[in-house]
């Protein structure tokens, strides 16, 4: 998408939603939100861990799934653009998964073009480079044979694991120094670099919102980190004019402005 000279035109971009069963408030809160905000854009993007976790896609037919796979395919029936990027939560998600919900799965990073602006959009787990641990663990579970392997078990087992890697994750969260967590300024900078120095570089994962100006190799450059869902929404406006972050509205049904 390149269209400019719209100013209503515009993009949202969410991350870090993290959509359970045992958290249905913000599920509705998720579905509403497509149903009277993400229907006014010209496309969603999704920057990863749309849920809490993803054991494959032999679990679409799940109640709690299959009502947000319904939402979201209703979203892009309406002619809206909807686009995902794995995250650390739901990197199992698949080919049927995207064709059931009706959206494109892209590549961690990926660049875009919108409205007269070149877009970096990226998980952000890769860049937290400082979390050797962890960076272990994600080049091994992001291995074609490791997936194979892993996929080929039966649900449940599957299920049952992630859920002991999670726990596994919460009491190590406890003892790991805050900085570690967050992304490396020269993982950052490096990737900057290697795609020519976008003028906006979005991502989640940390849960730290904010905007942050860069100036790399004496480019300006805005880094947005988007929200995560745990307590409210939280989402980026991409219009011709910049970026803005949109709140939920006051009441269920309303609009984001």
């Amino acid at each position: 998408m390149s269209s400019t000279g719209n100013a209503d035109a515009h993009a949202l971009f969410i991350s870090d939603l993290h959509l359970s069963e045992s958290r249905p408030d913000i599920t509705a809160q998720f579905i509403q939100f497509l149903g009277h905000t993400a229907n006014h854009a010209e496309a969603l993007y999704i920057l990863g861990d749309l849920f809490e976790y993803w054991a494959g896609d032999d679990d679409l037919t799940d109640p709690h799934h299959h009502s947000i796979i319904q939402a979201l395919a209703g979203l892009t029936q309406q002619g809206i653009a909807c686009y995902l990027i794995h995250g650390n939560r739901d990197f199992l998600m698949g080919a049927t998964f995207a064709h059931a919900a009706r959206l494109e799965i892209l590549p961690d990073p990926s660049m875009r073009n919108l409205y007269g602006h070149q877009v970096l959009l990226s998980h952000g787990d890769a860049l937290c480079t400082d979390d050797v641990a962890y960076q272990a663990f994600r080049r091994q579970v992001r291995q074609p044979e490791w997936q194979r392997h892993f996929l080929q078990q039966p649900l449940a087992a599957r299920k049952a694991q992630i859920e002991a890697l999670r726990m596994r994750s919460e009491e190590e969260k406890n003892i790991k120094a805050e900085s570690i967590m967050d992304v490396n300024a020269g993982a950052v900078a490096d990737l900057l670099r290697a795609h020519g120095y976008p003028r906006i570089f979005i991502h989640g994962h940390t849960h730290r919102p904010a905007l942050h100006q860069l100036d790399i190799d004496g480019h300006a450059i805005e880094r947005w980190v988007l929200g995560d869902w745990y307590e409210q929404g939280s989402c980026l406006e991409l219009r011709q004019s910049g970026c803005r972050v949109l709140r939920p509205g006051r009441n269920a049904g309303d609009r984001w402005q």
